[in-house]
């Protein structure tokens, strides 16, 4: 049985991270003093996550090692075969877990605790089998669009570069962050392919074999872009670094 009021963070932290014009691992790289690892693994802890499941990779023995912490729980994906392929690798630890999953991102350091907590309670309200946060970035760019139908259930998520002209009309996009109950989750992703250009096992798949399934794929949009951006290159790091230092809030 289900325990919706659990949950375990799950943060995908492989990634080379090549457009920061530097060897280091991606989630090395420092924001206002700390790692960006940190920042998500600090939030899912405050959010109440029960474990913390880190997916390392590139560099994996000096992540471990800038985090000590011994209730972190490191698994290494390797090689990388994508985003799907890389919560694959968790299910020794979590395919048995009754709560939820909330899977997060080593290089999205903004990201408000509240945010992860309202995630959730939407994920239970509705009834959702994934929640995936989304939001709706200004001017143009290349994230994947959400495509749904008249009662906010995802249909598809459609990559940029695979999307008509008229999905790149639609504002709201997926994040990389979702909220899945733990057992949907692993099942799905023993039915994804890689059937594609990359050769890659995409995440967002299981969205629509939760539609094919006949299990609700839900949208939960935060209006706040800024705390969902990843950071890709140095220019992105010291704009993270421009709106921690304004914000009056805080982390809560």
């Amino acid at each position: 049985m289900i325990n919706r009021d659990e949950f375990c963070a799950l943060i995908l932290a492989a990634g080379k991270g090549t457009r920061m014009k530097s060897d280091m691992a991606k989630v090395l790289h420092v924001l206002e003093g700390k790692p960006l690892l940190y920042y998500p693994i600090e939030a899912a802890h405050r959010a109440g996550a029960q474990k913390v499941v880190v997916i390392v990779g590139h560099q994996s023995d000096r992540v471990r090692e800038a985090f000590p912490d011994p209730d972190l729980v490191f698994v290494e994906q390797k090689p990388q075969l994508g985003t799907g392929h890389a919560v694959m690798q968790a299910a020794p630890v979590l395919k048995d877990y009754r709560g939820l999953t909330v899977i997060l991102c080593g290089d999205v350091p903004l990201l408000k605790t509240e945010t992860i907590r309202s995630l959730i309670r939407n994920h239970q309200s509705v009834g959702a089998a994934v929640t995936v946060l989304t939001t709706e970035p200004p001017g143009p760019h290349a994230y994947g669009r959400i495509v749904k139908n008249d009662r906010g259930d995802i249909l598809k998520i459609v990559e940029h570069r695979d999307a008509t002209e008229a999905q790149r009309e639609i504002l709201e996009i997926n994040t990389g962050i979702y909220c899945v109950d733990t057992a949907f989750l692993f099942a799905a992703l023993a039915q994804i392919k890689n059937d594609n250009r990359q050769k890659e096992y995409y995440l967002t798949d299981i969205v629509e074999i939760a539609r094919r399934e006949g299990v609700k794929a839900h949208a939960f949009l935060t209006t706040d872009y800024i705390e969902v951006m990843g950071i890709n290159t140095p220019e992105e790091l010291e704009k993270a670094g421009e709106y921690l230092r304004k914000s009056t809030s805080g982390r809560v």
